[in-house]
């Protein structure tokens, strides 16, 4: 009960930040006009590529998956690596960042593998994750300096904000609390097992977090982690084709605005809601500050693009939620799959 209330206070805290980020990007938007954009501007076909490359994205992140469980000497099934990704997916335009538990949570539940093996896996794939989006990060600073200049100069709160933390010390004094909390609670009069559970999940999240090292194909967990990040961006980039007065921008130009809108997803929000159209609503209004009426068009390019996606994620994962325990109904008779 007490979990069912936290869970749920979450959902309305996260929410009420997603509708109230959401209001101040579209506040002034005069929704007619996004509707006739919608309606006269709009070539859906290259919604729907999109929408293939993303599944294309989420396949390859499945299969990457099943490398590093195999790299712990469990062998988990395509389908339930796939469906409990998306089911994931699905999980975070709920509450922020609970996708990560709830993948973990279904590979657990039907392949028998350790929560918090699977957990160290997944905290691996977010640090290769980051170090692809910093080396994205370099490129396009590199390329596009002056822009950047221009989109902080234009965005103040954003400068701050990012200089703020880069001198602020509370993520090392956050770490340092932790630290010593767990020292405390080890060195003090706990129950044996309930410090032996601890040091078993301990122990089973540096099992996953390891695993990498013992990736037995590691030139194709490699080719996996890039060529997700290659579907991300070209999901992003085919969106300008949909519209007439991106269709003419370049490649640079795109993977500028994609960056941007990475970091916007970071944000603790469902989805990136909010966050992600402000990122992309801005950069637009950077590159074509000449272009009529940029403020609706770039509004409806961020509303599409990110609506599209998220609804792929809502389609996909209530399929996904439907489809799990059909598909492992035989689950608990005998099987070639779990542990080797």
């Amino acid at each position: 009960m007490r979990l069912l209330l936290k869970n749920t206070i979450k959902f309305f805290l996260f929410s009420g930040v997603s509708v109230l980020l959401f209001w101040l990007v579209y506040r002034d938007q005069d929704w007619n006009v996004l509707l006739d954009v919608f309606r006269q501007d709009v070539d859906y076909t290259w919604i729907g590529i999109a929408c293939v490359l993303g599944l294309a994205s989420h396949i390859s992140r499945a299969m990457r998956w099943q490398l590093l469980t195999a790299s712990m000497g469990y062998k988990i099934r395509f389908w339930n690596s796939f469906m409990g990704v998306m089911t994931g997916y699905f999980a975070n335009l709920a509450i922020p960042r609970m996708g990560e538990l709830t993948r973990c949570g279904v590979v657990s539940k039907y392949e028998k593998v350790p929560f918090s093996y699977l957990l160290g896996t997944v905290v691996t794939e977010r640090v290769i994750d980051m170090m692809i989006l910093l080396v994205l990060t370099f490129v396009v600073v590199v390329t596009q300096f002056k822009v950047i200049v221009d989109f902080l100069n234009a965005n103040q709160e954003i400068k701050e904000n990012l200089f703020a933390l880069f001198r602020s010390s509370w993520i090392l004094g956050v770490l340092i609390v932790i630290g010593a909390v767990v020292v405390l609670m080890w060195k003090s009069g706990l129950k044996t097992k309930f410090r032996g559970r601890i040091h078993s999940f301990v122990c089973g999240l540096k099992t996953g977090l390891l695993a990498v090292r013992e990736v037995e194909y590691k030139w194709l967990f490699v080719a996996h982690s890039l060529f997700i990040w290659f579907m991300y961006f070209l999901m992003f980039y085919v969106c300008f084709f949909c519209f007439q007065f991106t269709s003419h921008l370049g490649i640079l130009v795109a993977l500028t605005i994609f960056v941007l809108s990475s970091y916007g997803m970071v944000a603790p929000v469902q989805g990136g809601v909010g966050a992600w159209h402000f990122m992309v609503i801005a950069a637009l209004k950077i590159y074509l500050p000449d272009q009529p009426d940029i403020g609706s068009l770039s509004k409806a390019f961020a509303l599409l693009t990110h609506g599209s996606m998220t609804l792929l994620y809502i389609v996909v994962g209530v399929v996904c939620v439907v489809a799990l325990p059909i598909y492992n109904r035989d689950f608990f008779k005998k099987s070639d799959y779990g542990k080797k």
